[in-house]
């Protein structure tokens, strides 16, 4: 099997071919993906034809498949597999820079996504490189992020719990079983060991140790400064395309420009990194 990577951009995104998903992968092609994942941050594949038990056997190659989403719903039999499903009638809530899950006290390695269902147009999907965003602050300010952490906790996953009667003890039940974590605002990556920016607008709400004031203050100047289209890669999907990307050194942001019109997306994450450790 010749499999083949192509870069996007010279700072983030590939694109692979000559490997079929939908069949086992061998070892040295797993690792190869996984050596390329690392370097170019996500990867692009085309006309892909993956089952749900494909796409979870492919991901799981990777390390262990994360416990179902707390929020979005799944593929009826297969629990570790998320249904992003939407329409003019279920608005999408991910159209905000992020990385997954950060409220968790160990945020995902790894997120597949594949392309069930796409609009006639619209749609596309974004990632941002954290190293850059981080290798690009001033250096007072890397010297200054570099020793500080922040609160992440379920941001506006709130809405789902508060619903349309405003519901305030399901969002107090909601916040209690969710959770919060603290992380470092510029931690190592566990495999480069390069510091990356780790800050997000749907999950970071306060930098520890300050006053609410100049945490927003911060926290802000830190969002426009990530959100540089120089740090960027855009993709335009079509159905059976695949995206595979490392949550710890990226964040992404889905287009919701499609609507009212349909896009059902399949996700599987892995929480661990079988062949590396967890962010510090």
């Amino acid at each position: 099997m010749r499999m083949d990577v192509t870069p996007v951009t010279p700072t983030i995104g590939a694109e692979v071919s000559g490997v079929d998903l939908s069949r086992e992968i061998a070892p040295a092609i797993a690792d190869r993906i996984y050596d390329a994942v690392i370097k170019h941050l996500v990867l692009f594949f085309h006309n892909q034809d993956l089952s749900p038990q494909a796409q979870f056997e492919f991901a799981r190659t990777f390390g262990s498949p994360a416990s179902p989403h707390p929020v979005y719903p799944h593929l009826p039999g297969f629990d570790r597999v998320v249904l992003l499903e939407n329409d003019g009638d279920r608005p999408p809530d991910t159209d905000d820079w992020h990385s997954d899950l950060t409220f968790q006290t160990n945020p995902p390695f790894l997120s597949v996504l594949y392309a069930e269902h796409i609009p006639p147009c619209g749609g596309d999907t974004l990632w941002a490189n954290m190293y850059a965003a981080y290798e690009n602050l001033p250096a007072e300010i890397q010297a200054l992020v570099s020793r500080l952490s922040a609160v992440h906790d379920m941001g506006a996953f709130r809405n789902d719990y508060l619903g349309e009667d405003n519901d305030i003890e399901a969002l107090n039940t909601g916040l209690a079983s969710v959770g919060s974590a603290v992380h470092p605002i510029a931690p190592k990556h566990p495999v480069t060991g390069r510091r990356l920016l780790f800050v997000n607008r749907s999950f970071t709400q306060h930098i520890v140790g300050m006053l609410k004031s100049e945490s927003d203050r911060l926290l802000q100047y830190l969002f426009s400064h990530l959100e540089n289209p120089s740090y960027q890669v855009r993709f335009r999907w079509h159905k059976g395309a695949v995206a595979i990307w490392d949550n710890r050194s990226t964040q992404h942001y889905a287009v919701a420009d499609y609507l009212p019109d349909y896009r059902r997306m399949h996700r599987v994450i892995i929480d661990t990194d079988k062949r590396g450790g967890a962010l510090g």
